[in-house]
């Protein structure tokens, strides 16, 4: 594994720094809004402008990147996004940080496709597994070791906006320094949303609400620290524990899913993340309750983005992943566009401990639909397939390796069979 690793250091270590910096603009986004006075429903449109950016991006940057290369793609959205995370105690209205979040998501998206396109490249069918855990180990540590820096200095000041925009400069040093050439990324026409629910009604309609639940986690739980009187050090480590519970949960479910019915898995883990956000709610106050819930909630929805796409992956011929992968993001960013503004609306109306009867009721939504599933169509018969962590803020590239993944350990495992079978 250490071989692998030092094979990318370069690409991990800029992926790590660039979630710092990524990291920190979220968590400051709800604790510096709450100082500048903006109204709930203001920061929701706020963190939806990253969704909608990211889910533009998506669309977009594969036809840039093949206009203008990889490095130069590289290069220009990270300077861009850069300059956005200084911009941001400058122009410190609604309407301007809504404007910013759009660049910033379409930025990072961009950023996503090129390194994962160069990640890719480096595997090979028996190291692809292994670097794509390295690359999203190195996602998540930087987004919990961004919560630590976020203390540094007063959110009231530009200082903790402009070290992560360091963070993010300094990112692009390694790994354009260490990149070579890359063919062209090819935009992938996605599946529509009909063929994509009538090969996976339950990933399709999944995936929606899965997308809702993490971006209210990863933009509307700093809001909700803020609101309820949180200080800047206890917003941070309130975030850094939904993302240390998503690391923390993803290999157990892992090993899980591929030794029992997806769907029972799907049910299992939304029904701990609902009870789990209920316990905020009757038991306000608690700082440690509030940790525990973030905990369990964070660590087992980005889990469950994972558990949708295998299970879409279950019903797929390999021609046609490319396509569904690109439409499950689709799927995904629409949830997370619309969930913040629905949360955050709910939240101006009754207050910030709606927030977790919200997710509540978003992780029983996932359970009941999935629970009428299973009683419509039975489990996938010899379902060989396996599963790898694919972080929700992964680009189809990402995916479509993670799809490569599957299909090459699904033939060994056939292959072993038939041999034990001589």
């Amino acid at each position: 594994m250490l071989k692998l690793v030092a094979g990318v250091w370069a690409l991990l270590l800029g992926v790590f720094l660039i979630m710092i910096g990524n990291g920190m603009q979220s968590t400051l986004m709800g604790v510096r809004g709450e100082i500048e006075g903006f109204s709930t429903f203001a920061l929701s449109l706020v963190t939806s402008g990253y969704f909608l950016g990211f889910l533009v991006g998506s669309r977009i940057t594969p036809v840039l990147i093949r206009k203008v290369g990889h490095v130069r793609s590289f290069a220009a959205l990270g300077s861009l996004m850069s300059a956005v995370l200084i911009a941001y105690p400058l122009l410190t209205d609604p309407w301007s940080w809504t404007l910013l979040r759009i660049v910033l998501g379409f930025s990072i998206s961009g950023i996503y496709v090129t390194s994962e396109s160069w990640l890719n490249d480096s595997a090979t069918n028996e190291t692809r597994g292994a670097l794509l855990s390295a690359y999203m180990l190195a996602q998540m540590a930087g987004l919990v070791g961004a919560q630590g820096l976020v203390n540094v200095g007063d959110a009231a000041s530009s200082v903790p906006f402009i070290l992560a925009s360091i963070f993010v400069s300094l990112a692009f040093t390694p790994v354009l320094l260490s990149a070579v050439p890359l063919p062209a990324v090819e935009a992938v026409k996605p599946m529509t949303l009909r063929e994509l629910y009538d090969r996976s009604p339950t990933a399709t309609v999944g995936t929606a609400i899965v997308g809702a639940v993490i971006a209210a986690q990863m933009g509307m739980a700093a809001v909700y620290g803020a609101k309820i009187g949180l200080n800047v050090r206890d917003v941070s480590i309130f975030i850094a524990s939904i993302f240390l519970g998503s690391l923390i949960f993803q290999y157990p479910v892992g090993r899980l899913s591929d030794l029992m019915d997806r769907r029972i898995l799907i049910i299992t883990l939304s029904v701990v993340g609902g009870v789990a956000s209920l316990f905020p709610f009757f038991i306000q106050g608690s700082f440690l309750v509030l940790l525990v819930a973030g905990l369990f909630a964070g660590g087992v929805a980005s889990p469950l983005y994972s558990l949708m796409i295998a299970y879409t992956n279950d019903y797929l011929e390999r021609e046609d992943m490319p396509a569904a992968a690109s439409g499950m993001i689709f799927i995904y960013g629409v949830g997370a566009v619309s969930g913040p503004i629905i949360i955050g609306q709910a939240m101006e109306m009754a207050g910030p401990a709606i927030f977790w009867v919200l997710m509540t009721i978003l992780f029983a939504m996932i359970a009941a639909y999935t629970g009428w599933r299973v009683t419509q169509r039975a489990a996938p018969i010899g379902d060989d397939s396996a599963y790898i962590a694919v972080l929700p803020t992964s680009s189809a590239v990402a995916v479509d390796a993670a799809y490569e993944w599957y299909e090459e350990a699904a033939s060994e495992s056939e292959a072993e069979d038939e041999a034990a079978a001589i």
